[in-house]
């Protein structure tokens, strides 16, 4: 069974081969990271750990048993209790139910252990299969046009106060 765990400076192999493998899958329905990215990959993430320990943000990756990455589950922006969630699976992970488990448990990592109250998202109009995760988990949307990377998309928000342990559970 996978396992979410949060980003560690071991994970960098792994994680590098989950974005080559997946890059052009991710293209189809967010922005591609560009060759920067890849060029520039060791760096990133110290940067994105650094921000981590200052708690600024929370990387989290869905790890299968045998150590592959299938998933990236992040909240960014941490600030005032709420922070924003963004996520991308794996392209042989998806339609599993994987990643609307995951938005779950991370939910509640989230008001247990992060103290946040609020959680903000956004999809493209056009990524169906992350608007059915948001709303599957209890996002709503919340009328707010947005755009990503030129295409059109929604805002959702999550409140978090009545989340306890069980709602990870399932």
């Amino acid at each position: 069974m996978p396992e979410l765990q949060r980003l560690r400076p071991d994970h960098a192999p792994a994680l590098l081969a989950f974005e080559q493998e997946n890059r052009t899958y991710f293209a189809e329905s967010i922005p591609d990271r560009g060759d920067a990215y890849f060029t520039d990959f060791d760096a990133r993430l110290t940067a994105l750990l650094t921000e981590q320990a200052a708690g600024l943000c929370h990387f989290h990756l869905l790890v299968a048993p045998d150590g592959e990455v299938l998933g990236r589950f992040n909240l960014v922006d941490v600030a005032d209790g709420s922070a924003d969630l963004g996520f991308r699976m794996a392209e042989k992970a998806t339609r599993r139910g994987l990643a609307t488990a995951t938005v779950l448990h991370l939910c509640t990592l989230a008001a247990t252990e992060y103290g946040l109250t609020t959680l903000r998202a956004a999809a493209a109009l056009d990524n169906t299969a992350s608007r059915t995760v948001l709303t599957r988990t209890g996002f709503v949307p919340t009328g707010e046009k947005v755009q990503l990377s030129e295409r059109p998309g929604l805002g959702y928000v999550r409140n978090l106060r009545s989340v306890g342990p069980e709602d990870g559970a399932r």
